[in-house]
């Protein structure tokens, strides 16, 4: 048995020909919520997480996510990193085939569900330094066991039922994803723990669109990718 990558219209690094759909499968998903993956799922993201809401929508994505998640939460850590590193190769392969950036979402939806899974990933992404990986999450112990590593661009996402722990971590120098009511809203807060708003993000602000002929909206915005910036994000869009 082997995880299965997701094609995200939003993080693909190649598209069709029309803008419309993902060629890539350069993202890993799990399923969302308290009783799964999220540990660190605060009553603000449990009630604005799209992904979360993709799944009911979607019996076929719920399906994938399930079966990653049969398999990696019953598990222990070599076979963890086993499954993790197959996965990976394979993404490599694909990526390669189409000459396409090597770029590698971690958790469009879901989280680190326990330490050992972290470290998994850990040991995953140092073997692999020519893929460029990103990661949000909302567990702290995570956050810290990932920090540090060149070819991974790591945010604590953070909202006002988790700002205490938000503030920390920034001071340990681990960057922010935030989200708000509002931009505006954003900045102050952001203001408030950083010294400065941050960036907003452009395709949930709508200034670039989910997906175009060149690939998805994070591949042509860069800012989380890269690991630029503090991010903002509005639960409103406004």
């Amino acid at each position: 048995m082997e995880l299965k990558r997701s094609k995200d219209r939003k993080v693909t690094t190649l598209s069709s020909n029309n803008g419309k759909i993902a060629k890539i499968a350069n993202s890993f998903g799990l399923p969302a919520g308290k009783n799964y993956s999220c540990r660190g799922e605060t009553d603000i993201c449990s009630k604005v997480c799209y992904a979360g809401k993709l799944e009911k929508v979607y019996p076929n994505v719920r399906k994938v996510l399930m079966h990653n998640w049969n398999l990696l939460s019953t598990a222990d850590y070599s076979i963890q990193v086993n499954l993790i590193s197959n996965m990976m190769k394979d993404f490599v392969l694909e990526s390669e085939k189409w000459k396409a950036e090597k770029l590698f979402r971690i958790h469009w939806d879901g989280d680190f569900f326990s330490d050992e899974y972290a470290r998994a990933w850990k040991e995953v992404i140092l073997s692999t330094p020519d893929i460029q990986y990103w990661v949000y999450t909302r567990v702290d112990s995570a956050a810290r066991i990932l920090q540090g590593i060149d070819n991974l661009s790591l945010y604590y996402s953070a909202d006002n039922d988790n700002l205490t722990t938000a503030k920390k971590l920034s001071s340990e120098g681990i960057r922010l994803a935030y989200l708000a009511d509002s931009f505006a809203m954003g900045a102050d807060t952001m203001k408030s723990i950083i010294g400065k708003v941050g960036a907003k993000c452009p395709e949930n602000a709508k200034q670039i669109p989910l997906i175009d002929n060149k690939g998805g909206a994070c591949v042509s915005c860069g800012l989380c990718i890269h690991n630029k910036a503090d991010i903002r994000f509005s639960a409103s869009k406004k």
